[in-house]
């Protein structure tokens, strides 16, 4: 038979796929640990201003920040002492959105690191001066966005750091090891593996399979023609597919259209952030009869892009956050499975301390971010960044912290209590070693 050109490319494009899946499952290793584990990824689309999010109540600390964020009553975004959530044991406050989380905090169950941002490798401020030492592409929301998914900094990255973790870990029962319920997103895809996008509310089926795909007619129908030119490397993989997305569909269906036993606990929230937790809190409490081992979670927030109006907009968004995550965390709490899921957040990058026009801030670079879960050793990790415009840590003289915890570090220690191996680390975080430590100390 003859063989035409495109045909030849597309077996040869096959072959290669197929081969380099073959060199991803020689690499594979199992995660550490037989019991359940869960990460839950919240990312906040668009940049939160963490500067407003977690503040100083040290009376000099406090004075740096209004000092350079400005009283709020002459167009300023500095938050009144008085409304801020005091912590116990440190001298910061919570935003008044984020007052859910206070009993999260005394229980040692919440977790602030400061100050972390994409970086290739440490560098000083004047380091930064020179193009060639900074991450590509700062303070643009792709571009930043897909190196915190990807913890890559120095070019771009076909796989997102939890996709690399679903490569290493391998089978997971019926269901793929990751789960987004905020849609494709480079987190969760890996080399050779591909993760499962399901509603932020609402069940999930096939279109045209009915309740019951495997009893429908046109499953047959498909099933049928599946088996057609079988030898096909193509139309093997395409059935794989199809068969793995019957497999999921099946099992998660009853899941997520059935009563679910945590509802009271996020009623009223009619929010995206809220739904898209309790879809996660349906999908951990079935966690055994699913047979899964270990899962990652990816949950999106968006509107963060606070160029104006910010302490309006920002009130709203972290008010919807702090009462979902501490909803989340009574759902984990009532489902047995608090110690076994660390929930965390991510976003584009924090925002400049120096207020723009218009009552926002604009772009900026290091963020604080909060780990919450029983297994987490609450307090506050990294160092606080200098609130002073032009200070130590502003490398543009507008507030925008120079990182000193990197992406990478902050996304191993993560990995390392889900069960990814130290030897396997660097197959996650392929610049780990340009960092001292792979495990930042927040997690038991």
């Amino acid at each position: 038979m003859t063989i035409s050109r495109r045909q030849f490319l597309k077996s040869s494009a096959a072959l290669a796929l197929l081969e380099q899946i073959s060199r991803l499952d020689a690499l594979a290793a199992p995660l550490a640990g037989s019991d359940y584990r869960a990460l839950v990824c919240v990312f906040l689309f668009g940049g939160n201003d963490s500067n407003n999010t977690i503040v100083p109540t040290d009376a000099s600390g406090y004075a740096d920040y209004l000092k350079a964020r400005g009283n709020p009553a002459t167009g300023g975004l500095g938050l009144a002492q008085s409304s801020l959530i005091a912590l116990p044991g440190v001298n910061y406050g919570l935003h008044p959105g984020l007052a859910p989380l206070l009993p999260i905090w005394n229980a040692g169950h919440l977790a602030m690191q400061f100050n972390v941002g994409t970086l290739n490798r440490p560098i000083s401020k004047a380091e930064y001066a020179n193009a060639a030492n900074r991450p590509e592409s700062l303070f643009s929301h792709s571009d930043q966005q897909a190196q915190w998914q990807s913890a890559v900094s120095s070019g771009p990255s076909r796989s997102g750091w939890a996709g690399r973790i679903a490569d290493l870990a391998g089978s997971n029962g019926a269901l793929p090891l990751i789960i987004s319920t905020g849609g494709n997103n480079l987190f969760a895809v890996g080399n050779a593996t591909t993760p499962l996008a399901i509603p932020a509310n609402g069940g999930i089926g096939l279109n045209g399979f009915g309740s019951n795909p495997t009893g429908s007619p046109l499953f047959g129908a498909m099933t049928q023609l599946r088996g057609l030119d079988a030898g096909n490397q193509l139309v093997q993989a395409a059935a794989g597919t199809m068969n793995r997305a019957i497999a999921a569909s099946s099992a998660l269906a009853p899941v997520l259209t059935g009563t679910s036993p945590v509802a009271s606990l996020f009623a009223g929230q009619n929010n995206s952030v809220a739904q898209q937790l309790h879809q996660v809190a349906r999908v951990i409490g079935a966690r055994q009869t699913l047979g899964a081992g270990r899962q990652i979670f990816f949950v999106s927030h968006g509107g963060y892009d606070t160029h104006t109006d910010q302490l309006n907009r920002q009130a709203t968004l972290l008010g919807q956050l702090g009462t979902a995550l501490k909803s989340f965390y009574d759902a984990l709490n009532q489902l047995g499975a608090l110690s076994q899921v660390t929930t965390f957040t991510q976003a584009d990058f924090a925002r400049t301390l120096k207020p723009a026009s218009g009552g926002g801030s604009d772009h900026a670079w290091g963020a604080h971010h909060f780990v919450m879960g029983g297994s987490v050793k609450g307090g506050t990790y990294g160092r606080f960044p200098s609130l002073v415009l032009g200070g130590a840590d502003d490398v543009t003289n507008e507030g925008r912290w120079l990182p000193t915890t990197a992406v990478q570090q902050y996304g191993a220690t993560l990995a390392s209590w889900l069960g990814v191996q130290a030897t396997d680390l660097p197959k996650v975080f392929p610049n780990i070693a340009a960092f001292p430590q792979a495990n930042l100390g927040f997690m038991r």
